[in-house]
């Protein structure tokens, strides 16, 4: 059986039910709420010389917080760009967004009238066939992220392909994992996170509502910024304040040297003054179980502070300190790399 929620930290259940209690606010009210840059350096504890590093352009590092689970690592970085916040929030509004993840092979996005072609854009190749294989075979483990129906599923189409070909059992496999990703969008966009399946382990399942629900919960960075719109994120779908930008994606991205279905929500909320991203991966077809990001650009000095957080939920670095060490130094590899690009896509813009 999948962990309750009642199993997660009582101070993270509790930040839940008192966001909930808050008042709905306008995008301008949130905006206006948030503290200044100077203040977020308080708030993250980043000393006199750590500020100056910043404004020499150096990308400088700041404290999350303690992990809630043995599962997680995270990582918080914030670099200075010498753009004011309006062009930030020009380039945050535009599609090209998602592209910040250099690792996406492909990605598309999800409007909500989509239908399954919507995901026709993820295929397994014909060099990816094993993949394609070892998801007729797949069973209740870690080789891939899917429900106990999701893998019955698989089953069945197993059963209708015993003559097919390889290049009609790839495309029968491709098109069979489009509609569990449709699915998937269908679920999540319609009941939030009490709409997402959880992984079959061979144990104990995997409760991603419980993971991204207290990734949210305990985010410092998005508490810092905005309670108003923590308190958003946590109770989606609701309704979203007036010039807040929701937007879905699938990504195929490279994860172990493997094909990875990603599925992505994102908000933004933008003003002139002040951007806030959140962005929860609530599906991830192997590897890692979820993931969260929060993106906040304030004005400071002649350009603008970005503060960037990330937030990763793997059951392979479960128990294991080292493990989990490695995992944060590649992913702040990963973000580094996201930060850089960022600022010479903003360069060319």
């Amino acid at each position: 059986m999948s962990k309750s929620a009642t199993s997660y930290p009582i101070r993270a259940i509790f930040l839940w039910f008192l966001l909930g209690q808050m008042p709905l606010l306008s995008a301008m009210e949130i905006a206006e709420s948030i503290p200044t840059a100077d203040a977020i350096f308080t708030m993250l504890k980043l000393e006199p010389d750590k500020v100056a590093d910043l404004e020499r352009g150096k990308i400088v590092p700041f404290e999350t917080g303690e992990s809630t689970t043995q599962k997680e690592f995270m990582m918080g970085l914030s670099m200075y760009f010498p753009f004011p916040p309006a062009k930030l929030a020009a380039f945050f509004k535009r599609k090209d967004v998602a592209t910040v993840d250099q690792e996406a092979s492909a990605l598309g996005e999800i409007f909500p009238q989509s239908g399954i072609d919507a995901f026709k854009g993820f295929i397994f190749t014909h060099e990816q066939s094993n993949e394609a294989r070892n998801l007729l075979a797949v069973t209740a483990g870690d080789q891939f992220n899917l429900s106990a129906e999701e893998i019955d599923s698989f089953a069945s189409l197993r059963e209708k392909l015993t003559d097919a070909d390889e290049m009609a059992l790839i495309a029968s496999v491709s098109q069979h994992y489009q509609q569990i990703l449709w699915q998937r969008w269908q679920d999540y966009s319609k009941q939030g996170l009490t709409g997402v399946a959880a992984y079959a382990r061979k144990r104990a399942n995997i409760n991603l509502a419980d993971e991204l629900r207290i990734a949210a919960a305990n985010s410092k960075l998005l508490t810092y910024f905005s309670p108003a719109l923590q308190k958003i994120w946590l109770n989606y779908p609701t309704q979203l304040p007036a010039d807040t930008e929701e937007r879905y994606f699938w990504l195929n991205r490279q994860v172990q040297n493997r094909p990875t279905a990603i599925l992505n929500h994102r908000i933004v909320l933008t003003t002139d003054a002040a951007s806030v991203i959140i962005t929860r991966q609530f599906f991830v077809g192997h590897s890692y179980n979820s993931s969260h990001m929060i993106l906040g650009c304030l004005p400071y000095g002649n350009g603008s502070i970005l503060f960037y957080t990330h937030r990763t939920s793997t059951d392979q670095v479960q128990g294991n300190n080292l493990k989990r060490s490695i995992g944060r130094q590649r992913l702040k590899q990963q973000m580094m790399r996201n930060l850089q690009f960022l600022r010479t896509a903003l360069e060319s813009s």
